[in-house]
C-alpha cells in the first residue's frame, strides 16, 4: 500500500523504490512505531548495518525524513529523532486545524461519487485493521482516507503542504493498543466527515474535521501529560530511596 503522497517513502512509479527510498520507508517506520524513539541518535554505520546497505541511501534517507520534520540534522554534530513535546504537538495541530480545514472544506463543494468511494474504502480497511490491532496497516489506511479527501479539493498545494505536519503529527500516535471503544468513536468521527462531504456541506465537513482533530489532540496531551507525571514521580522515588 503506498503513502498518501509521493512524498512520503512509498516507492516511484509502479512501486519500485530505489535504495534511499528503502532506506527512508525503513527508517520512516521504526520512528513512528516507537522502535527509534524521540532524541534517539542516528549514526549511519549502525542504521546501515541494522537495514543491510550501504552509508550513502541511508543518509540520503535521512535527508527525506528531515524534509517531513521527523529528523533533525546538524552538521558536524549527527542526526537524531526530533524530541516530542506538548508544545509540538499544539504547534502541529493548530497547523493541520488550519490547512485540513481549507482542504475539507474544498472537497465538500467538488466531492464525487468517485471520491467518496475511494475513501469509503480507505475508511473500511481501518475499522477492519484496527479490530485486528494492525498498526501500521490502520496507520496507513487511516492516511488513505483522510488524503483521499483532501485530494478531492482539487487542490495540488494543500496535500502537499499538509504532509510534514501531518507525519510530524504520527509520531504522537502512541503504540497502545486501541479499545473498541476508542475505534468505534473514531469510525463515527471519520463517518461524519465523510457523510458531509458527500452531501457537499462544506460547513458541517469542517466542523466534523475539527471535532475529530480536538478529541484526538486532547487524548495524546492527557497521555503525555499522564506520562510526565509517572516519570517525575518515579524520580521522586528513586530520590527517597537513594
Amino acid at each position: 500500500m503506498s503513502g498518501p503522497l509521493e512524498l512520503l517513502p512509498g516507492g516511484g512509479k509502479g512501486g519500485r523504490r530505489t535504495l534511499a527510498e528503502h532506506a527512508a520507508a525503513e527508517l520512516h517506520q521504526l520512528i513512528l512505531s516507537g522502535e527509534l524513539p524521540s532524541g534517539t541518535p542516528l549514526r549511519l554505520v549502525e542504521l546501515a548495518n541494522r537495514l543491510e546497505m550501504s552509508q550513502m541511501p541511508v543518509r540520503e534517507g535521512l535527508r527525506r525524513l528531515e524534509a517531513l520534520g521527523l529528523v533533525e540534522i546538524i552538521p558536524h554534530r549527527g542526526a537524531w529523532v526530533r524530541d516530542l513535546s506538548v508544545e509540538d504537538l499544539r504547534d502541529t495541530h493548530e497547523t493541520r486545524l488550519a490547512l485540513e480545514s481549507l482542504a475539507v472544506r474544498a472537497a465538500a463543494g467538488r466531492f464525487t461519487s468517485d471520491d467518496f468511494e475511494k475513501a469509503a474504502a480507505a475508511l473500511a480497511d481501518h475499522l477492519q485493521l484496527s479490530r485486528a490491532h494492525d498498526s501500521a496497516g490502520a496507520r496507513q489506511a487511516h492516511a488513505d482516507f483522510h488524503f483521499a479527501i483532501y485530494r478531492a479539493s482539487g487542490s495540488q498545494w494543500l496535500p502537499r503542504a499538509i504532509e510534514p505536519v501531518w507525519q510530524n503529527s504520527e509520531r504522537y500516535r502512541f503504540g497502545s493498543r486501541p479499545t473498541a471503544f476508542l475505534i468505534e468513536r473514531n469510525r463515527q468521527e471519520h463517518q461524519a466527515i465523510l457523510d458531509a462531504c458527500l452531501a457537499r456541506d462544506s460547513d458541517g465537513a469542517e466542523q466534523a474535521l475539527r471535532n475529530h482533530l480536538a478529541g484526538a489532540f486532547q487524548r495524546i496531551t492527557e497521555t503525555m501529560t499522564s506520562r510526565a507525571e509517572g516519570k517525575q514521580h518515579e524520580t521522586s522515588k528513586q530520590k527517597e530511596t537513594s
